[in-house]
């Protein structure tokens, strides 16, 4: 008489055949979906990059209402940067507290250019956009580009101060004068 005793097999271990190739099967399959994720890593600086200088541009804009003073955003396109200051009263140009330091933009992501309505295409050096009290600021397009030589273009509406992006180089109509100027 067999006794027979829980936990052991009389079968050998291992896979069989078919079970190999579908697990080879559903790992090709995973990898099909997966891989081309990754080749939007960059994409994905770019898009944080014009992301989070579209919510600081907001936040000084609502600022610039709330204090009833002049902000300004200035864009160091050589260094790939940008910070923020307040026009004081006396005339003094201060670095905002909720923004002390540059804003470095994510690392293979540059400004291309910054246009400003009324004042032109900027592609190197520092530009400076004002973000009036009155609830307007400078009509403002800016492109980065990324390791991948991918565009995209931020487009900031002067009266709201939200942000439009696209992807590519866009190019907008501007007015030919600028209040306040």
């Amino acid at each position: 008489m067999q006794i027979s005793i829980a936990g052991i097999s009389n079968k050998s271990s291992g896979f069989t055949l078919v079970e190999l190739l579908i697990v080879l099967f559903m790992v090709s399959i995973f990898t099909i979906f997966v891989i081309p994720r990754f080749s939007h890593i960059g994409e994905g600086n770019l898009n944080h990059s014009a992301r989070r200088l579209s919510w600081t541009i907001k936040q000084l804009f609502n600022e610039a209402a709330l204090s009833s003073m002049e902000h300004r955003i200035i864009y160091d396109l050589d260094r790939g940067s940008y910070r923020a200051t307040i026009l004081e009263p006396d005339g003094r140009v201060l670095p905002v507290e909720r923004f002390p330091e540059e804003i470095k933009l994510k690392q293979g992501i540059r400004f291309m250019d910054v246009t400003i309505a009324g004042r032109g295409t900027f592609s190197n050096g520092e530009v400076v956009a004002r973000i009036l009290p009155s609830g307007w600021l400078e009509e403002t397009i800016v492109h980065f580009v990324g390791d991948n030589d991918k565009i995209l273009t931020l487009q900031i509406n002067p009266l709201t101060g939200h942000s439009e992006t696209y992807d590519g180089y866009r190019e907008f109509g501007f007015a030919q004068t600028v209040p306040g100027y």
